[in-house]
């Protein structure tokens, strides 16, 4: 047997007449009975525990999650979600669902998830989730620098393309919008996290922590997602956006975008310039 296999086993409680591989960290595992499950291999120590509990934060916000069976040190397993195409009330459905999570809330901007370990992780990059009280500052303390500083030691910034962002950092609460309470955020929400069926859209692999709202759809847009306008105008109906907030989407990209460039190189790093030059 697997240790695929065996951990769900231990964690459904069925036995597995067979298994498919799907990526390096994700096995496809059938069980007695035909129901299927996925466990997912852990890429860091922690990173099994701090997605478990972001989903569990995001599913009492009222979030579509696939039902987690368990996790230890190296595995999660969860549901299988069987996919269908986008359709225009299930987009719907998903932005009233993100409408409901967000005002879930959250103690403070970068506070985690009840239970998740010190160390988090957004896919593959080190994420911290400090909390503070005021989202400009925080941002670009704890969503904005470090990435710059690992991009800038990488040479995929230069220093003066660094130096560029710091100067962007203090002049963030200028064009950040009126004050918002700290929402409950999805985190990675890029249209491969989002998992369309018949009836609803399930949300995966959270980098879930206190934000801004904004920061959601502005990752939604950014790699583009099926039936956009008609999530965002879902989700307006239910939780009206600030005025200007249209303007504010590449402000809310810089934090994917940088991770983007510490993980995958310059072509995201040039993006966020880009970004800092039409901010200011």
């Amino acid at each position: 047997m697997s240790d695929a296999s065996a951990v769900v086993s231990r964690f459904t409680g069925r036995p597995v007449t067979g298994t498919r591989r799907r990526s390096g960290a994700l096995t496809e595992a059938t069980l007695a009975g035909g129901d299927v499950v996925v466990a997912k291999r852990g890429h860091a120590p922690g990173a099994t525990a701090a997605e478990a509990a972001g989903l569990r934060w995001l599913a009492e916000g009222a979030a579509p999650i696939p039902a987690v069976h368990g996790h230890d040190e190296h595995w999660l397993v969860l549901d299988r979600i069987a996919t269908e195409p986008a359709q225009e009330r299930v987009a719907d459905r998903l932005g009233r669902d993100l409408a409901a999570l967000h005002a879930a809330g959250a103690p403070a901007f970068g506070a985690p998830p009840p239970g998740a370990p010190d160390r988090a992780w957004i896919g593959l990059a080190p994420m911290a989730n400090t909390p503070g009280p005021r989202w400009p500052e925080w941002y670009a303390e704890h969503r904005v620098r470090p990435y710059v500083r690992l991009a800038r030691d990488a040479g995929t910034l230069s220093a003066a393309e660094a130096a560029a962002f710091d100067r962007a950092c203090h002049r963030f609460a200028s064009v950040s919008g009126p004050p918002e309470p700290p929402s409950r955020l999805h985190g990675d929400l890029w249209n491969g996290n989002v998992l369309w069926t018949r009836e609803r859209a399930y949300l995966i692999d959270p980098a879930a922590h206190g934000g801004h709202r904004e920061s959601d759809l502005a990752m939604l847009r950014l790699f583009g997602c099926p039936q956009l306008e008609r999530v965002l105008g879902a989700y307006a109906e239910a939780a009206p956006l600030s005025s200007g907030w249209r303007e504010r989407i590449g402000l809310h990209q810089l934090f994917p975008l940088l991770v983007h460039a510490v993980l995958f190189g310059r072509t995201y790093a040039e993006q966020a310039l880009s970004v800092v030059h039409g901010l200011f």
